[in-house]
């Protein structure tokens, strides 16, 4: 793991030319690295910035740039250390020769994510938040960036705290009655420990279940566009993207491969596929567009099955509609601006499972259409609730431990009611503490920190 006891070095600002780059430097021997390459020496008073030079100290007296140095004292900085900010022109070049002037004062430089984890080292930060500046930082959608602020801004800390406490309570009371038995002192009553573990398992349940859509939100999906030939995949594949991405002609298999494009559909990253039309070929290359297409659907989030309204149906229609059965699916039903050849009643007849509200009749020529099928997209990604009310839990590390601190509840409740041992209960209530305790960073395992900074980039 980091040593935590010396001072570090960073450039804080992303790669690439800039107006400004920042170089950060934390540590007990921040104030005092900083200022011996500054021209002069000046004294750097608590948060205020001093105009200097950064002067070479291998005596050469090299003036490397012009910079604006700023002090933050502990425990008020981001580290909860003595921190040093150097702002100076954003060239790398520049960037990295006031890095090497620092670290020729004994300063090391700092291993990825280094100066997040001495801030929850310190305490500036819980564990949850620590892992909602790394979201923060890659987020790429604004609702992936409210996600991660509302997390850095403690909103899960608190309601994980809520549960804690009164969880630590209810075992204060258990202990309680099981280690003084015989003064006649008793605490809680069985069936009052069953209710308030129930209660808190609830009150877990209510962070699971928005868990889907935090993750949705925080990592993504993939939507899959199937169909036979020319129904209109690739013209809605480009209507999507808002670009002629796919080739789109009266030809038969333009499509052979798979195409993917990334775009964001109300705040939601997805990855967009457009797959070879679904029909049998003795094309080699047409096969194995086919069957590249087939394979994209087991890793589908959403399918978007593809039908053509002024085509009679085929077999190769009701295959694929049987084959997307169990998937998310939206159906959207092309062409329907030309005489029809069919109703909604030919699908219902051949596929029993076929869901009314997740099929769309549409023309993709017309853009008010294509609107339609943007909304009922985003309906299936996250069903009728509304991503206004932003989810609190969208790390996957969290969820797990959710899921076990609520199963842990459960039995507890369980156990309870049927007037098991209370010791077993005891037992029960303390693995949804150890878990909750998990998730804040109060009872965490070293690999687990390494493996969650480690992801940081450097300078964060």
């Amino acid at each position: 793991m980091f040593s935590t006891d010396d001072t570090i070095v960073a450039i804080a600002t992303p790669q690439g030319r800039g107006g400004i780059g920042v170089v950060r430097v934390s540590g007990p021997r921040a104030v005092d690295s900083v200022s011996g390459i500054l021209s002069g020496h000046p004294l750097l008073k608590p948060r205020h910035a001093t105009l200097s030079r950064i002067v070479m100290p291998d005596g050469s007296a090299r003036e490397v740039d012009r910079v604006l140095a700023t002090y933050f004292p502990l425990p008020h900085s981001y580290t909860g250390e003595d921190v040093v900010e150097i702002s100076g022109h954003g060239s790398p070049v520049l960037l990295g020769q006031i890095v090497n002037a620092v670290t020729l004062r004994g300063v090391r430089l700092a291993a990825p994510g280094e100066f997040t984890l001495r801030a929850f080292l310190n305490g500036r930060l819980d564990l949850v938040q620590a892992e909602a500046v790394g979201d923060l930082i890659n987020a790429v959608t604004p609702l992936q960036a409210r996600l991660a602020f509302d997390q850095l801004e403690g909103t899960v800390t608190k309601y994980i705290g809520e549960i804690d406490t009164t969880l630590f309570d209810l075992i204060a009371r258990l202990e309680a009655s099981i280690d003084f038995p015989d003064e006649g002192y008793h605490f809680i009553e069985a069936k009052s420990a069953a209710m308030e573990s129930g209660a808190l398992a609830r009150r877990v349940a209510v962070l699971l279940r928005n868990a889907r859509r935090g993750r949705l939100i925080r990592e993504g999906t993939q939507v899959v566009v199937l169909g036979k030939p020319n129904v209109g995949k690739s013209t809605l594949f480009n209507q999507l993207l808002g670009t002629s991405r796919a080739i789109v002609t009266a030809v038969p298999g333009t499509t052979r491969d798979l195409l993917t494009e990334t775009l964001e559909l109300d705040g939601i990253p997805v990855t967009l596929v457009d797959t070879a039309g679904i029909r049998p070929t003795n094309d080699a290359v047409e096969a194995e567009g086919v069957t590249r297409a087939r394979g994209a659907l087991e890793v589908a989030g959403v399918v978007v099955l593809v039908l053509d309204r002024s085509r009679p149906l085929e077999k190769a229609d009701y295959r694929l509609l049987a084959d997307t059965r169990s998937a998310e699916r939206l159906v959207v039903i092309n062409k329907v601006d030309l005489p029809a050849s069919w109703t909604d009643g030919d699908l219902t007849t051949e596929d029993a499972a076929m869901d009314v509200d997740a099929t769309v009749a549409t023309s993709l020529l017309d853009d008010r259409d294509v609107t339609t099928v943007r909304r009922a997209l985003v309906e299936r990604l996250i069903g009728n609730e509304s991503l206004r009310d932003t989810p609190a839990v969208s790390n996957l590390r969290h969820i797990k431990l959710l899921e076990r601190a609520h199963v842990a509840l459960e039995r507890a409740a369980a156990a309870g009611r049927a007037s098991v041992s209370e010791e077993f209960v005891l037992a029960d209530l303390q693995d949804a503490e150890i878990a909750l305790a998990e998730i804040t960073g109060k009872r965490t395992a070293d690999d687990v920190l390494h493996r969650i900074f480690e992801q940081f980039c450097v300078g964060k």
